[in-house]
């Protein structure tokens, strides 16, 4: 079974205008076309899209995920560089989790204290607040960095 642009679009869940781009971009050189040039995409292309969609969301540039495209393309000679470069992303996403958990617990302790804050009508009770007042969560955050 074959499938138009805008049908495998809506089945990956992005616009027509993005598979066209990378079309345009080289990413796309499994997908077949009719004899008119239309883009005849099939059930196996699927997967091929996920992994795309996966790297573009992971940050990866559009010039590496085309170099990660063509060395599938070449074959299994190339299977150590395609290792190498999904083990450097994989690193990457990793070190950007770290952070966002760091950047998630800011916006928590920040909750918490503007809560206490409000319940008060002040933020001025926060620094009267004894250590056993604030949660252990926060502690590090609230006694250890200037406001």
């Amino acid at each position: 079974m074959f499938y138009t642009v805008g049908e495998m679009a809506k089945r990956i869940h992005i616009p027509p205008s993005t598979l066209r781009y990378y079309d345009k971009e080289g990413l796309l050189p499994f997908v077949e076309r009719s004899d008119s040039g239309i883009r005849l995409f099939k059930d196996s292309d699927f997967e091929w899209l996920s992994i795309i969609e996966c790297l573009k969301n992971t940050g990866m540039s559009i010039k590496d995920i085309k170099i990660f495209i063509d060395w599938c393309m070449e074959g299994d000679q190339t299977i150590p560089r395609r290792l190498e470069l999904i083990q450097a992303q994989q690193a990457l996403v990793e070190q950007n989790i770290q952070k966002m958990q760091e950047y998630l617990q800011m916006l928590r302790y920040k909750r918490w204290y503007y809560e206490t804050a409000k319940a008060a009508g002040t933020c001025a009770v926060l620094r009267t607040l004894k250590p056993e007042d604030v949660p252990e969560e926060f502690y590090r955050l609230h006694f250890c960095k200037e406001e």
